[in-house]
């Protein structure tokens, strides 16, 4: 891996003039966010062609970094061409469907422009690309092919794994396309109002990261068509308001406690046979968490209960849709859901992901029982690839530290995994199906996120090249880029080891004392400290004074599950006391202003910031709450429930955890931010603490976002976010009286 070192070597020397320099240029916050962005167009969407001799991904336009096109490039030669210009093939505003875009926030890409997603044909040689609303095929030596041309959406395009079919979802029904032909056929045809066919549910979306509802089988001869029925669901009549008006949307909204949608599965054959029904058990009130074809008549469905405490793998018979349970997972809390699944070649055994240990890893299944590939007092992060004919299998994980993701290959028969990444930096990492080539996404705390194209030919990897370019605005600061100190303090528990981060200006004098940026997350699943690159808006805060510090406490995630469960039906509770150790340890820490700390949060944490403000009201100068959860009854089923329970037979955590209820107790100024068209965290909770907090007669400050989701994306409008916040900080915090 020396070459990822000569890599960060040629960023550094990109601008060797400014190597010299003393004063390299000073960040603003229009430069922040403004055209072109600062670390360039980074790729996202990295794929491999199933042939392995291209590689393709989005990029944003320099011009325009909500904006992408889709680029290729030859393994082989290192050739690169826009393979799709989105401007060139729908240059107008698309008109897209309310499912669709609500399918875009569910995948954080509700700002994107022109190209969001692709899908390669299983030769390799073109590629299926959804654009505006209809659906191309664009070979790599040919010219686009328009597949559609229809006033509705079509959603979730697929290509069947021989290539010989397209797939998607029209007015709520499942259409296949013969790509010999031209043809279209209506896999089903009841979808309609409430009734859907072939797309995940809003949870599935949301919170089981779930994005489909059709599985092709691998024979291209059925599908797998999810019906979804959301009659049951409880009614949200959602204000969407914008600046162009006020657009009133009733959403079928899950929240906690109430009915969910009815799920079930059909396998619909190509040949014009009736429909078969899946057999998913007599309890309707279930979650339909994964489907994955074993072999051409078997399929395994992944059933999860209402509670999340049990996890079945079904063998579903394709041609009866009967199923048998193979195994079950089983938790006194709650079972996560993975996508670590991978049928091998016999099309009996598969590999599978397990937290039954207390960690998070990977099993083989031998059609009588799972066994460990791998073992440890760590956790296994995703399941890359399996390549049957060398015995050995490529995975990422947290084996040395939770704060460093790397890249392993292990045997398949298990033993010890070897690291193929440098320590020092977070990967994340894309492979073909045999773990041949990679593309590998590096950052350190000194060096920006690279790309690069590496093959498992070599000792341990032959790095190829690097993909991202090295010219980027930013290269001019890198020089006095300030990395994070790193540590471990203890948990409110007192025996528990806490991971932090810590980033202090340059040219601190001993004794001097400086206010505190302190951000916070804090719930399950997102983790913050990690040993990258991090945020160019705290190298801003950086400049401006501000020490920037950040912990992740017990209930976040890569600690193995008695870490994270701890939060289980007591949310508001571990995690809120583990930010306040942090706090007195950062108190006493010689720099930090103790009366000029500020904490910060979006999502749940914006739940935190309220709530930390609200059960210790004097901790924090000033806090900015965004799109925060207030009142967890307002939240969905399947997120919710996994940590508070059902509110419907046990209300007690519900009442405990809720932050509106300690309203009074606000102290010290608070500022709130949320989007008016949020549909994740709806307004709804933003408002119920407005009322709270004006009853109690607590003044606050708000800024709202006319249209803006649940998170503030578009450039102009995250740098009028950020403004708002550091004035906001600058009158109760550095210059308050």
């Amino acid at each position: 891996m020396k070459f990822i070192l000569a890599a960060a070597a040629m960023v550094l020397a990109a601008t060797p003039a400014l190597a010299q320099s003393d004063s390299p240029p000073m960040l603003t916050l229009d430069r922040l966010f403004a055209n072109p962005p600062l670390l360039g167009t980074p790729p996202r969407a990295l794929t491999i062609a199933p042939d392995g001799r291209h590689i393709a991904w989005l990029q944003s336009r320099a011009d325009d970094q909500l904006r992408f096109d889709l680029w290729v490039e030859e393994i082989a030669t290192g050739k690169r061409r826009m393979a799709v210009d989105s401007l060139a093939m729908s240059s107008g505003p698309a008109n897209l469907s309310e499912a669709e875009l609500m399918r875009r926030e569910r995948a954080r890409i509700a700002s994107s422009k022109g190209l969001v997603e692709y899908h390669w044909a299983p030769d390799g040689r073109s590629l299926l690309t959804p654009l505006d609303g209809d659906i191309w095929l664009t070979p790599l030596d040919g010219k686009p092919r328009r597949l559609t041309n229809t006033a509705s959406s079509e959603l979730d395009a697929k290509l069947s794994p021989r290539g010989t079919h397209a797939s998607f979802v029209r007015d709520q029904n499942l259409v296949v396309l013969d790509l010999a032909t031209g043809k279209e056929a209506a896999l089903t045809t009841a979808g309609g109002g409430l009734v859907s066919y072939g797309l995940a549910e809003f949870v599935a979306q949301e919170e089981m990261h779930r994005m489909t509802g059709q599985w092709w089988a691998p024979d291209d001869r059925r599908i797998a068509i999810a019906r979804v029925d959301e009659t049951p669901v409880k009614v949200a009549v959602r204000s969407a308001i914008g600046a162009e008006g006020t657009r009133v949307t009733e959403q079928r909204y899950p929240f906690a406690g109430t009915p969910n949608a009815l799920v079930s599965l059909e396998i619909h054959a190509l040949d014009g046979s009736a429909p078969v029904q899946v057999d998913l058990g007599s309890d309707p009130d279930i979650y339909l968490a994964r489907v994955n074809w074993l072999n051409a008549d078997q399929l395994i469905v992944q059933r999860q209960s209402r509670d999340q405490k049990r996890l079945d793998l079904l063998l579903v018979e394709a041609a009866t849709g009967k199923s048998r349970i193979l195994f079950s997972e089983i938790s006194p809390v709650w079972i996560d859901l993975h996508d670590s699944l991978r049928p091998l070649a016999d099309g009996k055994r598969f590999l599978w992901a397990s937290e039954r240990s207390g960690q998070r890893h990977l099993y083989l299944w031998d059609g009588k029982a799972l066994q460990p590939v791998t073992q440890g007092d760590w956790s296994v992060g995703e399941l890359l690839a399996v390549n049957e004919t060398t015995g050995k299998l490529l995975f990422t994980g947290f084996r040395e530290t939770p704060i460093e993701k790397s890249l392993y290959r292990v045997n398949l028969s298990g033993g010890e995994p070897e690291r193929l990444t440098q320590p020092g930096g977070w990967t994340e990492s894309v492979s073909d199906k045999q773990g041949t080539a990679l593309l590998l996404t590096r950052s350190t705390p000194t060096i920006p996120p690279m790309v690069l194209l590496a093959t498992t030919d070599g000792d341990p990897l032959n790095i190829r090249r690097e993909i991202t370019a090295t010219d980027f605005p930013y290269a001019a600061s890198l020089t006095s880029h300030i990395a994070p100190r790193y540590g471990t303090l203890k948990a409110a528990d007192g025996k528990t080891d806490l991971h932090y981060s810590l980033q202090l200006p340059v040219g601190l004098a001993p004794g001097t004392k400086v206010p505190v940026f302190f951000e916070v997350y804090a719930g399950p699943g997102v983790q913050r400290v990690q040993r990258g690159f991090g945020k160019l808006i705290h190298q801003y805060l950086l400049q401006q004074g501000w020490a920037v510090f950040q912990v992740d406490g017990r209930g976040t995630p890569n600690r193995g599950t008695a870490f994270e469960s701890a939060i289980y039906r007591k949310l508001g509770f571990p995690e809120v006391d583990d930010q306040m150790a942090a706090l007195d340890w950062l108190k006493q820490q010689g720099f930090a202003d103790p009366k000029r700390i500020a904490v910060y949060g979006w999502s749940y944490g914006g739940y935190m910031v309220q709530r930390l403000m609200t059960k210790y009201p004097t901790a924090f100068a000033a806090g900015i709450s965004g799109a925060p959860v207030t009142d967890w009854t307002l939240y969905d089923t399947h997120y919710t429930e996994r940590y508070l329970g059902n509110p419907a037979t046990d209300r007690a955590p519900y009442t405990a955890s809720d932050v509106t209820l300690d309203a009074a107790k606000l102290e010290r100024p608070l500022l709130i931010v949320h989007g008016l068209a949020d549909d994740n965290v709806v307004f709804d909770h933003s408002v119920r603490m407005i009322a709270a907090l004006q009853k109690a007669g607590k003044p606050f400050e708000l800024m709202v976002y006319p249209g803006q989701g649940h998170g503030i994306r578009a450039p102009e409008l995250a740098e009028h976010q950020w403004k708002t916040m550091l004035d906001f900080l600058d009158r109760t915090v550095i210059n308050a009286k």
